[in-house]
């Protein structure tokens, strides 16, 4: 099937690859480390600000991965071949989705220990940041997918990517901030995982087509 052989094909360039992978979670930890060096060891503090300090240093590191999503592929012109295979643009879209969440999302939650560990996270603190991040880090991927199609083309597209980007993550923000809180205070937290996840599965839904029009437009031009 060619939207297997598009992961398997995205997970192989990637171990060529490593140091584009390791980036960003380098970038991840180094952000979760320099946080209790600036602000003290004091556990209180750090289990009270840690959960923002995770997903805002997992935001600065997904805009570190997004420009390989299509960037490479337009350079050596394997975009288009992915474009003309009989598969829908639509299912080639996403599956260059599900390999970027495999290759940066998936590895981020692997990290999450380490990241309680440095933060003095408790243990059921810690488990709501992973919730979080198994539903919130799919949605980000989307959307990144979705800025990177639209600036694939562009020689200096960086820039404008987070700033088209970046708005769009808020509300994912927002609601795993509001999770980590009503963790935090003990309180049911059920309903923000709910609107999280219904995020997730109309981001998984929506932003393949998304992404495949703005291919078509970028490659147009």
């Amino acid at each position: 099937m060619i939207f297997l052989e598009i992961i398997k094909r995205e997970l192989k360039i990637a171990m060529r690859k490593r140091s584009e992978i390791l980036n960003p979670l380098w970038f991840f930890l180094i952000v979760i480390t320099l946080f209790p060096l600036v602000i003290g060891p004091d556990p209180k503090l750090l289990s009270r600000i840690a959960p923002g300090i995770a997903w805002v240093a997992v935001l600065l590191s997904a805009l570190l991965s997004f420009e390989r999503l299509f960037r490479d592929d337009f350079i050596d012109g394997s975009l288009e071949q992915l474009m003309l295979t009989k598969q829908p643009l639509v299912l080639t879209a996403l599956s260059k989705v599900v390999a970027h969440w495999l290759l940066t999302g998936l590895p981020l939650i692997l990290l999450s220990p380490i990241a309680a560990l440095l933060l003095s996270l408790e243990v059921h603190l810690w488990w709501a940041l992973v919730l979080t991040l198994l539903l919130g880090t799919p949605v980000l991927s989307c959307i990144g997918a979705i800025g990177v199609a639209l600036t694939v083309g562009l020689r200096k597209g960086g820039v404008l990517l987070s700033l088209l980007v970046v708005p769009l993550f808020i509300p994912v923000l927002i609601f795993a901030s509001s999770v980590l809180d009503a963790a935090g205070l003990n309180l049911p937290y059920m309903g923000q995982l709910a609107i999280l996840g219904a995020m997730m599965v109309c981001a998984i839904t929506l932003s393949p087509f998304a992404v495949a029009a703005a291919l078509r437009i970028s490659l147009d031009n």
